[in-house]
């Protein structure tokens, strides 16, 4: 099993990233996929999940209306699009993937079966 999240870099303030989370090793269809991010100190955030069959998507509220979350199953990867960038979406965004029904997704770390290594997203200021 593999979740390879990339497109993490340096921007500036009200600049975009694309993030994309590549997964391997399971059957992805079956799996809704959430976003995290986490900064030193503090704990794993839960920003956006997506359902296994894409038509359910949630987003946390501070990052609501800049981030769109999809997925391509036929490629089996999941997007994270971050718009309008701020200084506090700075920190290491996780993909992780969750066994569950197709209208639904999770943000709970917890519930998480399966993580990725992170992307390092810096928003200056």
């Amino acid at each position: 099993v593999q979740l390879q999240a990339c497109g993490g870099g340096l921007v500036q303030a009200g600049g975009s990233l694309r993030l994309s989370c590549a997964a391997s090793g399971f059957t992805f269809d079956y799996y809704a996929i959430g976003w995290f991010r986490q900064v030193p100190g503090r704990e794993r955030e839960g920003v956006s999940c997506i359902s296994s069959n894409g038509d359910s998507t949630f987003h946390t509220h501070s990052v609501k209306g800049r981030f769109t979350i999809s997925r391509d199953n036929a490629k089996n990867t999941v997007y994270l699009q971050l718009n309008n960038l701020k200084p506090g979406d700075t920190g290491v965004y996780y993909c992780a993937a969750s066994y569950r029904d197709s209208q639904l997704c999770t943000v709970i770390v917890g519930q998480m079966d399966y993580w990725g290594k992170g992307t390092l997203v810096t928003v200056s200021s």
